[in-house]
């Protein structure tokens, strides 16, 4: 299903829509402050492997994000924060960026690697960030597979072209950036930059 959304005032029914796939374990490509991903609820295994084998990747070597809604849900995927990276996160989201933090255990088993870290986003986007909040926990989320020419990126129509018949729903929420994500780790003390992208660092 190719569904269109608005970006700025996203239809209540249309976000119901995607979450009711969402919780039967659809997978779904949409938009975000960034590059559109693909993701699903984190707590629908069948759904992280179907993205595995679109993405043709081990789940456990796998550089997945949890989308969060709010720096609320941070907690409950990460261990202890200190104060300043607190501040960090107060001060850049919602926006551009992933965190990298040391995981805690309630991280799906599926999703525990060997690091033992998980990364968190807060979209500075109306559409992805209604989808977590009605759907009550993060979204899974990972780039679009990387073998695809620019167009697959950042056109919905084009996406789903490609990839409708491999996922449920394409959400069409206007053009896509090419432009990741600015990555940052915070599993050691002081923040460190990894991939300098989108936010400013």
């Amino acid at each position: 299903m190719l569904l269109h959304i608005h970006p700025d005032n996203p239809h209540q029914r249309h976000i119901q829509t995607v979450v009711d796939t969402l919780k039967k374990g659809g997978v779904i490509i949409y938009p975000t402050d960034t590059i559109y991903g693909i993701g699903c609820d984190i707590t629908s295994q069948s759904a992280i492997e179907r993205i595995s084998r679109i993405k043709g990747i081990n789940p456990k070597k796998a550089h997945f994000s949890f989308v969060c809604s709010d720096l609320s849900h941070i907690s409950d995927y990460t261990k202890s924060i200190d104060t300043p990276t607190f501040r960090i996160l107060k001060q850049t989201l919602p926006g551009p960026y992933t965190f990298i933090f040391k995981a805690s255990r309630q991280v799906p088993r599926l999703l525990q690697t060997k690091k033992d870290t998980v990364g968190i986003r807060v979209p500075d986007h109306n559409i992805s960030r209604m989808i977590v909040e009605q759907l009550g926990n993060p979204v899974l989320s990972t780039s679009l597979p990387t073998d695809a020419d620019v167009e697959y990126f950042t056109d919905p129509e084009v996406m789903y072209e490609h990839f409708g018949k491999l996922v449920d729903i394409v959400i069409d929420g206007g053009p896509g950036s090419i432009i990741p994500s600015t990555v940052v780790d915070c599993t050691s003390g002081a923040p460190e930059l990894v991939r300098a992208g989108a936010g400013e660092w």
